[in-house]
């Protein structure tokens, strides 16, 4: 009982509102500034995932830990995002103006060689900026997303020159954020939804400039296949993998929908190892490969990790604490998780980002 009324105590929380001061106001011919354009009738809370939720993420979470989680995902109106800037378009006076409205830099340590002229801005509060018109023959400024996003691409650590994977890419954010902070040799971006595969095409459209696109491979495959047909191609490889997405999730409509994501939750973790072999297959030997998901799911996160590493010859688990973790510690929560196979970002009041999921492997030089 106590525990239930706990639960529910959470879901009449306070909405988190968006701050709109008089400088946004002025600079809103250049950035336009707008509250959540959510709805009550919108972003209805489905009951029956909830329910499953509370079950599963008390269990795996902890109840304080997600209770905590819970509060945020239940209110769409405190969901913070952040301002990934395109060094490909106009920037000017962009970052300065940024920075005068309270936007920050998620990154600490601008030009070092792991984030090279990745430009990634924060605010405190729940302000979103509009997202930016796709126009034909304009590049766009700005990508929003959710920070946490951020934390695969920096665990990939792409230098210039280097041939990487985004096995599935869509819609695009992550593969944008890797032509932010490197010039790789070739980028290869696949998407296995054909409806998914066209928004990933008109996101890289809007982002990157014709004379770079010579160095992108954009396809619409199942992504298990590709390892096959890249054997040892690629030095880095992301699998940002089909998941639960909690966030999402929650705000399920109808029976029939709730139904099939239900039942689909319990397939995800087979695709997910199907995928991430894939990519140990497409690395060469010494390359690396981060593994994530946007779900708390431990099935679809640690376990998917522990039985590849199991069945897989030749990989070894690469340590991230040091260079990532300590270092974005004041910018996200991350959770104790039982193993130490990755690192799990949870969502808290003020540090509304994630969930994330990120792990790193190694497919070692002699295999």
């Amino acid at each position: 009982m106590l525990l239930l009324r706990r639960l529910c105590k959470t879901r009449v929380s306070t909405t988190c509102t968006y701050v709109i001061n008089g400088r946004l106001r002025r600079l809103h011919t250049r950035f336009s500034v707008k509250k959540d354009t959510w709805s009550r009738a919108e972003r209805k809370v489905c009951d029956s995932v909830l329910e499953h939720f509370n079950t599963q993420y008390t269990q795996e979470l902890g109840l304080d830990l997600w209770i905590s989680a819970r509060e945020v995902l239940l209110n769409p109106h405190c969901w913070q995002y952040a301002v990934l800037l395109n060094r490909f378009s106009d920037l000017l006076n962009i970052k300065a103006d940024l920075k005068s409205l309270g936007y920050y830099s998620l990154l600490s340590q601008p030009d070092s060689p792991v984030i090279g002229s990745l430009q990634c801005l924060v605010h405190r509060d729940a302000v979103r900026l509009r997202t930016q018109r796709h126009r034909p023959g304009w590049l766009k400024q700005y990508y929003l997303l959710n920070a946490a996003s951020m934390l695969p691409v920096l665990a990939l650590a792409v230098r210039d020159g280097e041939r990487v994977l985004d096995l599935c890419s869509a819609p695009g954010g992550k593969a944008l954020a890797v032509l932010q902070m490197a010039n790789p040799g070739l980028l290869h971006c696949n998407e296995m939804d054909k409806s998914r595969y066209e928004w990933l095409v008109k996101t890289l459209e809007s982002y990157v400039p014709r004379e770079l696109r010579d160095t992108l491979d954009v396809t619409n495959e199942d992504g298990r296949d590709i390892g096959g047909t890249t054997t040892k191609m690629f030095d880095k490889v992301l699998v940002d993998a089909p998941c639960s997405n909690d966030r999402s999730w929650l705000f399920s409509s109808g029976a029939q929908q709730v139904e099939l994501r239900l039942r689909e939750r319990t397939n995800l973790p087979q695709l997910q190892k199907e995928l991430l072999c894939s990519a140990l297959a497409a690395v060469r030997p010494g390359g690396l490969v981060v593994y994530s998901t946007c779900t708390f799911s431990r099935a679809e996160n640690q376990s998917v990790v522990e039985a590849v590493l199991s069945t897989y010859q030749g990989v070894e688990l690469v340590e991230l604490e040091e260079e990532l973790i300590v270092s974005l510690s004041n910018h996200f929560k991350f959770a104790h998780l039982h193993s130490p196979l990755g690192y799990l970002v949870v969502p808290e009041k003020g540090r509304t980002w994630g969930p994330m999921y990120v792990c790193r492997l190694r497919r070692k030089p002699s295999s």
